[in-house]
């Protein structure tokens, strides 16, 4: 019966981990204005960092899509060679992998008005600054996001929606801690 209760607490502990508050972000990308023509994203992505994990997601209405494209064709505005493509009207993609993302509008003269994203993205759980494709030299958001200016220059603040993250590796750490002590407390009795 000691077993199981053992097995049971386990397993309840190994749920837990599982619950650990996520460290991803939603960024939606022009805030309000959504996915349109006539917008300099470069300036929305300006102080914002993006890591593995993270989401963009995208509103926008009727005659535009999200591709996902190669950097050569993001520079061109090239069409017809996306990666992914998407014309939902809500577009979610999250960053799976670390560098640079590309992303146009696949409707002719679209990415050329403006409909057109690139993010760098960092290691996963990593909120630290990673530089962005903008050349601006300050930040001119008031988001509550960590922020960078361009990679000359080292002003940095950090600031984060939630007031208080665990690293998974404490998370870890602690729960092995209470694994350990429960496993070897009944056996000291």
């Amino acid at each position: 019966m000691e077993s199981n209760t053992v097995a049971g607490v386990l397993l309840t502990i190994l749920a837990l981990c599982f619950v650990v508050p996520s460290l991803a972000t939603d960024y939606t990308v022009g805030d309000a204005t959504g996915w349109t023509t006539n917008v300099d994203y470069s300036t929305w992505t300006s102080g914002k960092t993006f890591a593995v994990g993270d989401s963009l997601v995208f509103n926008y209405g009727g005659g535009h899509t999200v591709d996902e494209v190669s950097g050569s064709d993001y520079s061109s505005c090239t069409v017809g060679n996306s990666i992914t493509t998407d014309s939902s009207g809500a577009t979610k993609i999250t960053l799976k992998t670390t560098g640079s993302h590309y992303f146009i509008c696949g409707i002719v003269g679209h990415c050329a008005s403006g409909m057109k994203l690139s993010v760098t993205v960092a290691g996963a759980t990593s909120k630290t600054p990673s530089t962005t494709p903008s050349t601006t030299t300050s930040p001119t958001t008031t988001t509550t996001t960590p922020t960078t200016s361009s990679p000359s220059t080292t002003t940095t603040s950090y600031s984060n929606s939630s007031t208080y993250t665990l690293s998974p590796t404490i998370v870890i750490f602690f729960t092995c801690l209470a694994i350990f002590k429960l496993i070897f407390s009944p056996l000291a009795s």
